[in-house]
């Protein structure tokens, strides 16, 4: 019998499956059907049938920036792709293509094995490769952004596989086409752009204070910093149920920043690119005495107030609830309003 060459098997269909163990939060949630993808190919054969039964349907992948109701109808697309490697080395750039499904710390890890410096910085934050183009995930001075070239998608609308630039991707502040427009691509592939020339970023200030006696560290040292750092901040998802940050750092206009710093002598804030001042989150909750407190099955971690945590049997209502008593105090107190970070299925 003669076989096709490199043609993927079908996406494997899982009805009723549970995904208490593929989203950090922890939280009872049962896909109806949910389908493995472990190549692009796959898509075009999942979409047909979804768009044949009218189904609802959504991508998951690290589930590491998502809040999940109790049921989810229709349709689940696991996003499992993997697969990195280097494509070309230029004079000035090394460029990098990576699967959606592979784990994002381990692809940072793998580029400073390969001696492909730059994204130390965003080491040890959760979730996949694909999904972290979505939220312009960033930590530490660095955004993904910064050092994206292009995107492999499936488009919905064109049922077709398409390329998309860095300028189409219409990046933000954890923002992006593809978080406004979540029905509209399916991330495949991030095809990175590693710059050859490297400098240190360590202006921000827990690393700055990691650095006080070593102003020109290497890569990996920047690389188990962050790491040491992130670890005491942020609970492990697999002792406590989390998503990291929950609330995005509110950036506001500078007559505001200085009405507020006359009021807040201690304000934390840094300068954004735009111009304008991004206030720190986490110290405003943190002033509005929520850190640590607990309401009922969830509540906000002991070391970090920018961090909502489910200490077991919390729901999705649950979590959305204190996070709306958190933005209102924080509204009322400092008239900014907090923005919510992961994604609401």
């Amino acid at each position: 019998m003669n076989s096709t060459p490199n043609v993927p098997a079908p996406a494997k269909s899982l009805p009723n499956l549970g995904l208490k163990d593929r989203n950090t939060f922890g939280l009872d949630a049962v896909a109806d059907i949910a389908f493995e993808i472990t190549a692009p190919e796959q898509i075009a054969m999942v979409m047909k049938e979804i768009n044949e039964q009218n189904l609802p349907w959504r991508v998951l992948g690290g589930g590491s920036n998502v809040i999940l109701p109790k049921a989810l109808p229709g349709a689940t697309l696991l996003m499992n792709i993997a697969g990195q490697e280097i494509i070309s080395s230029e004079q000035n750039a090394t460029v990098i293509a990576v699967g959606g499904g592979v784990n994002w710390h381990e692809f940072v890890a793998w580029t400073l094995e390969n001696n492909l410096p730059g994204l130390e910085n965003l080491a040890l934050i959760p979730g996949t490769v694909g999904a972290a183009p979505i939220q312009n995930i960033g930590a530490y001075g660095v955004e993904i952004a910064d050092y994206i070239d292009h995107i492999e998608a499936f488009d919905i609308e064109k049922q077709a596989f398409v390329t998309l630039s860095k300028d189409a991707c219409q990046f933000a502040y954890r923002d992006s086409y593809f978080k406004q427009h979540p029905q509209r691509f399916i991330v495949t592939k991030v095809v990175f752009r590693i710059p050859k020339s490297w400098r240190a970023k360590i202006h921000y200030a827990d690393l700055a204070t990691q650095f006080e006696s070593n102003p020109n560290p290497s890569p990996e040292e920047i690389f188990l910093a962050v790491c040491k750092i992130r670890t005491h901040k942020l609970p492990d998802p697999k002792v406590i149920g989390n998503a990291g940050s929950f609330f995005q750092n509110p950036v506001i206009p500078n007559e505001q920043y200085e009405t507020l710093l006359k009021k807040y002598a201690a304000l934390v804030s840094y300068p954004d690119v735009s111009g304008k001042r991004k206030l720190a989150a986490g110290w405003l909750i943190d002033q509005c005495g929520f850190k640590g407190q607990r309401m009922g099955n969830v509540g906000v971690y002991e070391n970090q107030a920018l961090v909502l945590v489910n200490h077991g049997n919390g729901t999705a209502q649950d979590i959305l609830g204190l996070a709306k008593c958190i933005q209102d105090k924080v509204h009322k107190e400092f008239g900014v309003s907090l923005e919510i970070e992961p994604n609401i299925f």
